[in-house]
């Protein structure tokens, strides 16, 4: 399991604006790095919403969003459009990042056990050290509290 103070493991994942995104892009600045169960669902479309909503609040602390589920390329980029989203979505279908963060899990709803991506986001810093985590995401008010943290 990731702690605040380890580096954060390195990933390059193809993403919404058809092209390869890493960690290492993000050098110097901080990364809000969120993690989310899938595109075009309620909790998911008004998290994304929310950070759009507040990309320029993030941007004057220093850091970008970008967004991580185990969709495909193809539905990123309709999501990304339908919502006009301003920051990239990584496509993880291998689910290679998703359990390197430690985010797929045993899930159940209705009764029914799988296994799928919990909510989470992560603050990296300018050196690539987590400097927070929010585990077990509440969409509401969830951008507020990672503005708090920045």
């Amino acid at each position: 399991m990731l702690k605040v103070g380890d580096k954060a493991p390195n990933f390059s994942l193809p993403s919404s604006e058809e092209k390869d995104i890493s960690l290492k892009d993000f050098r110097g600045k901080k990364l809000v790095l969120y993690f989310y169960p899938k595109d075009d669902t309620s909790g998911c479309t008004k998290e994304a919403c929310s950070f759009r909503d507040n990309l320029a609040r993030v941007r004057r602390k220093g850091a970008e969003v970008v967004g991580i589920s185990a969709d495909s390329v193809k539905s990123h980029q309709k999501f990304t459009e339908k919502y006009a989203l301003l920051f990239p979505l990584l496509s993880d279908e291998q689910k290679e990042v998703v359990k390197a963060y430690g985010v797929w899990k045993e899930k159940s709803m209705y009764g029914k056990k799988y296994m799928g991506i919990e909510r989470t986001t992560f603050i990296i810093d300018e050196d690539g050290k987590i400097a927070h985590i929010f585990p077990k995401v509440k969409v509401e008010g969830h951008t507020d509290e990672v503005l708090a943290k920045l």
